[in-house]
Formats: C-alpha cells, structure tokens, sequence
C-alpha cells in the first residue's frame, strides 16, 4: 500500500510518516522545499515537490496512491480557500481510495462536561472556516469517494505543539508562563504519536464519511497544563494570568480557541479502529518541555 501525504515535513507530519512506515505502508510527501524534502527523505517518504496550491501536482499525486492522509495547512488569509481547492484535488486523484482530512475538536466550541463527536458545533473564529470544508470533504461519500475526517485535540508531545510555542517559549523569555483567566477550562490532549497512529487507523480501516475526535482521554485543567509548562520554560510555578482580550494582543485569534473549555472522549475511533493511545501522562510530559 502506498499513501500521499499533505504536511508530511510538518510537526504531526512527522510522527505520522513514522507510523506509516512502522505499518510497513510506502509514503509519498508534498515538499514545498529542499529542506522539507530532505526531512521527509530521512524518515523514509518519497518526496513530491510542490505546494498546497500546486492543485495539478496533488492530484497527480494521490492518483498514484492507494490513499491520501490530508495535514498540510496554508495559514494565510486564503487558507479556507487553498484547503477546499487542495481537499478537492487530493479526492479527484485518490478517487474511490480512503482520504483522510484534517478538522479539529476546536470547531465544537465549549463542551458541557464530556462530549463526543455528535456534539453541537460553535467554532471560534479562527476555526471557523473549517465547518464548510469538512461538509463539503463528507459529501463525497455519497458520489463513490471514501472520505474520513479525523479532528485532533490539542496536540502535544515531542518537545514541539502549540503549547510550545504560544506558551513555553513565551514563558522563557518573560519569566512566566500565561494563563488564560484563573484556567479552571479544560484542555482535550492528544500525544503527537497516538494522533498520529489515528491518522493510519483511519485510512486503513474506517468507513467513508467517518469523523473522529483524535483525543487520548486526558481532559486537563488549563491551571495543571500551565504549571506543567512553566517548569518546561525554566520558571517552576511562575504563571501570568491573563485576561481573553490580554492573551488575544499577545497571541492573535488563537487564544480564543485556548480559551474554550472542552471535554471529550475519543471512545468512537477506540471501538470501531481499534485505536489505543498510550501515552496517557501529559502533564509529565509537558513539564520536561
């Protein structure tokens, strides 16, 4: 078997190609880069030169795959729409083969305790965009395409993540690591390497028009996530609450999604993939950076 993948040079990209080639499956990866080439390479894909918006390239690209695993993101004020041109090149290549897209749990907005995926959706708005999108990736399973969307939460792991960068380097540099508000909300955590080995679960045994919520079960105060994080920037237990408004001047549109107070549970990938996340002590691994 063989996939294309989107990102592939990317933080989850990584650990994705990693347990693509564990499962023995041959990688094909869009590389915008001689850097992003040689990084695929060493892990073990093909590389594919091109970019998100390079529309005749992906799609040449996933008609020569058995499958397509979709993580690239073009952050531009374009970026719904280069996603949406890029979801429909990506299935008009693979055609009945499996396409996995990438959502996000973030779409759901606040939870009322824990929730799964038939949960009601009211995005922030820097996620906001993707709602269309992913209507429009599922529709296809009613024309012969084999879609999946797999929604990841926040994503952790390997020194690297959003956490990382909006909260620990941050942190080293101010002496303080921030906290939204008094961080009584909650984050729904995935290790890097288990969403990943979802991602491959996805497209090897899931039916066509599924959505997964790619969380490990570990639905954490923003207060422990923060305290973790504060001894991985070198400042043991200094945090710096912040208001909303404050963080979204420090941080963009993105703090409202930080904000949000989420609990979910990844029970549906568990009992129809067979998915088992196994690194279950994020708060350990948070602090160690």
């Amino acid at each position: 078997m063989q996939i294309f993948i989107t990102g592939g040079s990317g933080y989850l990209g990584r650990s994705t190609i990693r347990a693509l080639t564990e499962h023995g499956i041959a990688v094909t990866a869009l590389a915008r880069s001689e850097r992003a080439a040689r990084t695929v390479s060493v892990l073990g894909a093909s590389p594919v030169a091109g970019a998100l918006t390079d529309t005749d390239v992906l799609h040449e690209a996933a008609r020569g795959a058995d499958g397509v695993i979709h993580l690239g993101v073009d952050y531009a004020e374009s970026t719904a729409d280069v996603d949406r041109a890029a979801a429909e090149a990506l299935q008009d290549g693979v055609g009945s083969g499996p396409y996995v897209h990438t959502g996000g749990v973030w779409v759901y907005g606040d939870t009322d305790g824990v929730v799964d995926e038939d949960a009601p959706l009211n995005p922030p708005r820097i996620t906001a965009w993707r709602l269309d999108n992913e209507k429009r990736v599922l529709a296809r399973a009613a024309t012969g395409g084999h879609p999946v969307v797999v929604m990841p939460g926040l994503v952790y792991g390997r020194a690297g993540g959003l956490a990382q960068s909006f909260f620990v380097e941050p942190g080293r540099t101010a002496g303080a690591v921030p906290c939204i508000r008094d961080g009584s909300n909650h984050w729904a955590l995935v290790h890097v390497d288990d969403i990943a080995e979802l991602y491959v679960l996805a497209a090897l045994k899931a039916p066509a028009g599924s959505v997964y919520a790619g969380v490990g079960g570990q639905n954490l105060p923003l207060a422990d996530v923060t305290r973790a994080l504060s001894h991985a920037a070198g400042w043991p237990d200094r945090i710096e609450s912040l208001t909303v408004e404050e963080a979204v001047r420090r941080m963009g549109p993105i703090a409202e999604a930080f904000a949000l107070d989420q609990q979910f549970s990844g029970a549906r990938a568990r009992r129809e993939l067979g998915w088992t996340p196994t690194r279950l002590d994020a708060l350990t691994e948070l602090a160690q950076g």
